[in-house]
């Protein structure tokens, strides 16, 4: 098939302007084959893998089709999730941001019922809307149908599979007869077939055949973690392997912020990209980082196209992507030119079942791995500076100077090479007498031992407030550990809802928390232990009286202090 443009495809001026300010340059192979027939109003089904573009195929021949005038829904795109249902719309918003008068709202489960009785009364030419929540709407009177002119089916395979058949079939029928029907879907299976024969006419089939769906030189694992403790995972992974280039994706701004303050924090050198930031910013950053002026980028997917490095050697999904396109996308940053590349997505709770989605769609494994311990790590930095004295030996040609006058001054050759791996940031040597052979240094200088470091005072806790109790928790800011982790634990090991949770106070090794008095009668007996990603986490209950509260009248200090009792039986 030869190349084509947008513009030999008979687009409207206001859809080839959004394309622009969107950088696509030329379509995609299933955007070029699909958009003139949907354009010629013919029933399409369209074969193709996610991540093939699928979505501007069907959604710029629907805001083609939409009458700015006409303020009924005059488009009906069904998905599968909330997830999908966002980003259609969203990709919907931005092709259709020159068509003055177009207006486009998702409807889905688990959002504001009033936001979207609002817009549907407002008026909207193009409903994006899971198949549960558009009954709901129908059943309540808020969505008529009656003059709907297209309707697409996306991922249909993926809604049939979830059980949405019999309200498909409802929806289809609220529809006119002569609608144009659109049916996207990564298989067609018989059960989708027969959805085709039943609501569609003389369809015409449009197939693209991916020769791969992710990058072959991609090394793919996932690691399952709990959210509070990504980013200890994400560390020991960069130090047990050495990298020393990657992008980490998440999928929130204020995560891509809060992790590149986090890492820069650890003394990386990291920045960040996301929509937030102004374009000539993000360009600058887009640079640098082609340049490798820095170690890792943190990003939304606003930088999973675009960036095209050839020694990246990581990728990291820090979040779940909603979609297997993004996915798809993402990991193609990296094993690019040839070379090797990781993609590494770490998932908690649910999310992995988005990821059996993902491989299902992208016909790859994707490995299991462990995060390694911090012994693990500990032990590989050891090797691999081994390694690197190894490399040094091996050259030879080794001038001994220094070392013979570090000898001469009665010094053994292993304390010698001991204090030397000290130097490189190796293990610290042990404390040993000197060797038997060694006679003691001549004219040593007298060592001065360093002053034990007095270990951190146990925080003077105040008296707890009425109805609440003081906990302790084994674990302090070292780990990084945060009020919400906190609040979590809490929550997993004495059963309380986080609203018991008062003051926290973190410190060095060690945390309290006010609880409420009912939730500490399991810690009587003694201390509980919860696991967490490397060993046990113990809670205690700190015993702390409350003292009578003193009361100065008018707050004068020159005044008698009363206890609250007291205070209250005084006239004054």
């Amino acid at each position: 098939m030869n190349k084509q443009n947008f513009s030999d495809l008979g687009l409207s001026p206001e859809v080839l302007k959004a394309i622009s300010d969107l950088g696509f340059e030329e379509p995609a192979p299933i955007q070029a084959a699909a958009i003139p027939v949907l354009l010629a109003g013919h029933d399409v089904v369209g074969q193709s893998m996610t991540g093939s573009g699928k979505t501007a195929a069907f959604g710029i021949p629907a805001i083609e089709l939409c009458q700015a005038s006409d303020r009924t829904v005059q488009v009906l795109i069904l998905c599968p999730t909330r997830e999908l249902a966002t980003q259609v719309a969203d990709e919907i918003h931005k092709l259709s941001s020159h068509k003055k008068g177009i207006h486009a709202v998702p409807i889905y489960g688990g959002a504001s019922y009033e936001r979207q009785f609002y817009e549907l009364k407002k008026g909207v030419q193009i409903v994006i809307g899971t198949p549960g929540r558009l009954m709901d709407h129908m059943d309540r009177g808020t969505l008529a149908l009656d003059k709907v002119k297209m309707v697409i089916l996306d991922e249909a395979d993926r809604m049939l599979d979830m059980g949405f058949r019999e309200d498909i079939e409802k929806i289809l029928q609220a529809t006119p007869k002569e609608r144009q029907t659109v049916f996207f879907s990564a298989t067609v299976s018989r059960q989708i077939r027969d959805l085709i024969e039943r609501h569609s006419k003389s369809p015409k089939s449009v197939s693209i055949q991916q020769k791969e769906v992710t990058v072959p030189t991609v090394e793919q694992w996932y690691y399952e973690t709990p959210q509070r403790m990504k980013f200890e995972a994400l560390l020991r992974l960069v130090d047990f392997h050495g990298y020393k280039l990657g992008i980490i994706f998440c999928n929130t701004q204020r995560m891509v912020d809060e992790l590149a303050d986090d890492l820069i924090a650890q003394g990386f050198s990291a920045d960040r990209l996301h929509g937030g930031i102004a374009q000539a910013q993000r360009t600058r950053v887009m640079n640098k980082f082609k340049k490798a002026e820095f170690e890792f980028l943190v990003a939304t997917d606003v930088a999973a196209r675009g960036i095209d490095v050839d020694d990246l050697e990581l990728v990291v999904n820090f979040d779940l992507p909603y979609d297997a396109e993004d996915y798809v996308h993402r990991i193609g940053r990296t094993g690019r030119a040839g070379k090797k590349g990781m993609a590494v997505t770490f998932v908690s709770g649910r999310d992995i079942y988005k990821l059996q989605y993902i491989e299902k769609f992208t016909r790859t494994k994707i490995r299991r791995g462990t995060i390694p311990t911090a012994g693990e790590v500990e032990e590989r930095k050891v090797e691999s500076l081994l390694d690197q004295v190894r490399d040094v030996l091996n050259r030879g040609n080794l001038s001994t100077s220094q070392v013979d006058r570090l000898l001469e001054e009665g010094f053994s050759s292993t304390d010698i090479a001991a204090s030397l791996f000290v130097l490189l940031g190796g293990p610290a040597a042990e404390t040993r007498p000197p060797s038997g052979n060694a006679a003691p240094p001549a004219a040593a200088p007298e060592t001065k031992k360093p002053k034990p470091q007095p270990s951190e005072p146990q925080p003077s806790l105040r008296p707890p407030a009425r109805g609440m109790q003081w906990v302790r928790l084994s674990v302090g800011r070292e780990t990084r550990v945060t009020p919400r982790d906190i609040v979590s634990l809490l929550e997993d090991s004495l059963g309380l809802p986080g609203r018991s949770v008062g003051i926290i106070d973190i410190s060095i090794g060690q945390s309290f928390a006010q609880v409420a008095d009912q939730y500490v009668d399991v810690l009587k007996n003694g201390p509980r232990k919860i696991e967490i990603q490397d060993g046990f986490v113990n809670i205690s209950h700190v015993p702390v009286q409350r003292k009578e509260r003193e009361y100065a009248p008018n707050n004068r200090p020159d005044k008698p202090k009363y206890s609250k009792k007291e205070f209250r039986k005084k006239k004054y």
